[in-house]
């Protein structure tokens, strides 16, 4: 299995089909899925299909969400990374998007930023990406302050299948 990065906390690693477990506790959640505009998973086999797909994304995309492995434990604690959006969102179309979605009981831990961090070096040494984006819904105040944190400004808000959500971009740094 690929290790995309790590932290002094974490590994970030390509997700397999053994995240199953902690991935539906996961996506299982209403709380996690409160401002995402989707609904909670509600039985293992959507979980197995959802890493099915995002495994193909690293095929199809050479990237795709990594697993959030506590490095102490071996614990997955949910996904993070970056993933090619080939659908038009806000008027942006084939861009890279950073993104994380936790397990709750680990939400407030700085998680998500680092993550987010670790996210946007491999993108920027590794990928050799100019510009990586990031969409947060307004009331979302955890995720839009993980972004502003990680060093994405603010561009505007937009619309997102009736959501009002705010959109971020980050360039590299010459």
């Amino acid at each position: 299995m690929k290790i995309f990065a790590e932290t002094q906390r974490l590994i970030l690693r390509e997700i397999v089909p053994e995240d199953a477990e902690g991935f539906f506790e996961l996506d299982s959640d209403p709380e996690v899925h409160k401002y995402l505009g989707n609904k909670p998973v509600k039985d293992i086999q959507q979980v197995k299909d959802v890493i099915q797909f995002v495994r193909q994304q690293y095929i199809d995309n050479g990237i795709a969400r990594w697993a959030v492995v506590y490095k102490a434990t071996n614990t997955f604690m949910g996904w993070a990374g970056l993933k090619l959006v080939k659908e038009k969102t806000n008027d942006h179309i084939n861009y890279h998007d950073v993104g994380y979605r936790l397990i709750k009981k680990y939400w407030g831990q700085g998680i998500a930023y680092e993550s987010a961090m670790a996210s946007l070096a491999y993108g920027f040494d590794v990928m050799k990406l100019e510009k990586i984006y990031a969409a947060a819904h307004v009331d979302n105040i955890a995720s839009n302050r993980v972004l502003t944190k990680a060093g994405l400004q603010f561009i505007e808000t937009f619309d997102y299948a009736g959501d009002t959500c705010n959109w971020y971009q980050i360039d590299k740094t010459k």
